[in-house]
């Protein structure tokens, strides 16, 4: 039998133009949501370690952006009256073994490194994500297949997974992305698909399907936005993860090749000189530490502010 859907018209106290209480209804909604995220972002903002985390992080992006205004000297240029040099007022991270600015290296390496990051944690999260909805909505045969192949890459270390993939592919930077893309789509996947065989079975979700709301409207309508959450938390944690992921790669050999500026590269490079020249491999290591530690401070300040039972306690 069809649902006869009634509009409510009422007037005001003054005697004007009738208006819709559904209407009403929702900019009441829309208020309440507005005053729970104010609160929220003032609680993020009380926060010490989330903010410095997120400033941290910007810091770097803005570096990573435009990092011809940091380093004015060429990453790439040679000068063999140069090697070697300690930290000075013309090199403030010393030279490397050919004489390169280390400072404008490690510049660059940044914006190599935190772009690949991003880019990686992105292509995953969405395809992972992606697949988990869909599995976890619909269910069957394809949820079944789907979970099975993600618990084949969840089985095996991220690192010796991504090795056999960049031995596969061949090393480079861009196969190494491709590699840990391949690798880390199944934890979202099983994240999403958890959150969604959760949320589908609740009474928003049928009274959606009683109303005659199609299947992917209910799901990316109404079902994700109550599943983001766990999500970005992940996601934010994972850019830390990325670095170190990427710079492993790169410090075997299987990532960047000589002569980019990565910084797990510029760390594989300096090791031969560790002793005496320990400049070459700390700023950069230094400099994945601020964002692996940054991402840190931010993804934890995130799920303390963003997870329902944690912002009731």
């Amino acid at each position: 039998m069809p649902v006869r859907v009634e509009r409510v018209e009422t007037r005001s106290l003054h005697g004007s133009a009738p208006f819709d209480r559904l209407r009403v209804n929702d900019i009441l909604r829309h208020t309440l949501l507005a005053h729970g995220a104010m609160r929220r972002l003032k609680r993020f903002f009380q926060g010490g370690l989330g903010l410095a985390g997120a400033l941290l992080l910007l810091a770097l992006v803005v570096i990573s952006t435009f990092p011809h205004l940091f380093a004015r000297r060429d990453p790439y240029a040679i000068n063999a009256d140069a090697r070697l040099r300690p930290p000075a007022a013309a090199h403030p991270f010393g030279t490397d073994e050919l004489g390169r600015d280390v400072f404008s290296r490690v510049v660059w390496g940044t914006r190599i490194s935190l772009g690949s990051a991003l880019l990686v944690v992105g292509a995953s999260g969405t395809a992972g994500t992606l697949l988990g909805l869909v599995a976890g909505y619909f269910g069957g045969r394809l949820d079944e297949a789907l979970m099975r192949v993600a618990d084949v890459f969840i089985a095996f270390p991220a690192l010796i997974m991504a090795m056999a993939m960049v031995a596969l592919l061949g090393p480079g930077l861009t196969n190494a992305m491709l590699a840990i893309m391949i690798i880390w789509w199944p934890q979202y996947a099983r994240l999403a698909r958890g959150q969604v065989a959760a949320e589908k079975v609740k009474p928003y979700s049928e009274a959606a399907r009683a109303v005659g709301r199609r299947d992917l409207g209910i799901l990316f309508r109404h079902i994700l936005p109550n599943c983001w959450v766990p999500i970005l938390i992940k996601a934010t944690l994972d850019i830390g993860v990325a670095i170190l992921l990427t710079a492993s790669l790169s410090f075997l050999g299987l990532g960047a090749r000589p002569p980019t500026p990565e910084l797990g590269a510029l760390v594989t490079q300096g090791r031969e000189h560790l002793l005496s020249a320990w400049w070459y491999s700390t700023f950069p290591g230094l400099v994945m530490f601020v964002g692996v530690l940054a991402c840190n401070l931010l993804g934890d300040s995130l799920r303390d502010v963003l997870d329902p039972v944690l912002s009731t306690n």
